[in-house]
């Protein structure tokens, strides 16, 4: 249970034994909890950790992630460069892969403006207007690992499948005129060897695997940062943080109509960047449905760590604030909240005053 459920739960409480006087009613409840939601999360003041006073140290505690991202970018190009495996087409496998030969409605110079640029710039506009770094670095590195891995895997499975495109005929044959093994069966393309080659990676679809690696990615962000599930039912919110994901998926949708991709390769390219993202937005962030959603690990762990420095010693008389816990227990004979410790140590000294 959140502790913003815990204290909901204690407002209603006092509320009642207030209205009831036979309800017992503890009085303290408020204070104990605010005492120990204070004490479990550190003090959070926005605009205290900008680029000029915390990037450097931000971005040398994660250099080694920016050095795997340089290695990815390199792995991508190479996969790029090298040819795919070129898939039998027999003759009597050309009757699906007639489709004419189209430009692309999203032109590929499109889809990094899309699927990282526009993230990237919704990023840079909430962090002008929190000023937290630890948000812009974390959130930048989760997308481009987002997309980038995706990238990696869309491209090694492309090489590795080698299937056909729709078009593939007239890739192959661009006058017209077909040309087959007399054995086989199998093609004997005489078209440009660029074009052929390009013919060769249907599966997965690139456009619909980067669209919803960076689209996705942002549908996540938007949602820990608007708290789209706080409970409150604004569905508002949630037409949001699914407009990413209708583009994406529009952008996919481009890749059949113009007859580069089967349903199938748009389908998985889709699932795959969608569930890259997925990862790699929980790496850097709590649930958008937490009560520290709207904050990367990070930034808490420093908190915490911030607080821990600044914090006296503490009394060895006193009890520690973790051996102290607020717990609140529905009984079965009565609709009121009864509020206790579960602290072992003063579960002993309340035994030895029994005897």
């Amino acid at each position: 249970m959140s502790l913003a459920e815990t204290e909901g739960k204690g407002e209603e409480a006092v509320s009642a034994c207030s209205d009831d006087p036979l309800l017992p009613c503890p009085q303290n409840a408020l204070s104990l909890i605010r005492q120990r939601k204070s004490e479990k999360m550190p003090g959070i003041q926005l605009g205290t950790h900008t680029l000029r006073s915390h990037g450097t140290q931000v971005a040398r505690f994660h250099m080694h992630d920016w050095v795997i991202l340089i290695l990815l970018a390199i792995i991508d190009g190479c996969l790029n460069i090298i040819e795919p495996f070129h898939r039998f087409v027999g003759r009597d496998m050309m009757t699906d892969l007639r489709y004419p030969l189209k430009s692309n409605t999203v032109p590929f110079w499109a889809v990094p403006l899309i699927g990282i640029l526009l993230p990237f710039a919704i990023i840079i506009g909430i962090y002008v207007k929190r000023k937290n770094v630890y948000d812009l670095h974390n959130a930048v590195l989760g997308l481009l690992f987002s997309v980038l891995i995706t990238g990696v895997l869309t491209d090694a499975i492309k090489d590795a499948v080698g299937r056909p495109r729709p078009d593939f005929f007239w890739r192959c044959f661009p006058d017209g005129k077909a040309v087959y093994d007399n054995i086989t069966t199998n093609v004997i393309c005489h078209g440009d060897n660029s074009v052929i080659k390009e013919g060769h990676k249907s599966f997965p679809s690139g456009h619909s695997s980067w669209s919803f690696a960076g689209l996705g990615f942002l549908s996540w962000y938007l949602a820990g940062k608007l708290k789209a599930f706080d409970r409150r039912g604004h569905v508002a919110k949630l037409c949001i943080v699914f407009l990413p994901l209708l583009c994406a998926s529009l952008i996919a949708i481009s890749r059949v109509d113009d007859y580069w991709h089967h349903w199938q390769d748009v389908f998985a390219g889709g699932f795959l960047g969608l569930i890259i993202a997925s990862f790699c937005y929980l790496q850097f962030f709590p649930p958008p449905y937490d009560v520290d959603g709207w904050f990367p690990h990070a930034y808490l762990h420093a908190m915490a760590d911030s607080r821990h420095d600044d914090q006296p010693t503490a009394n060895p008389v006193q009890p520690r604030p973790s051996e102290i816990e607020t717990v609140y227990v529905s009984s079965e004979g009565q609709d009121g909240i009864q509020l206790r410790d579960t602290s072992p140590i003063l579960d002993s000294m309340e035994a030895g005053r029994r005897q």
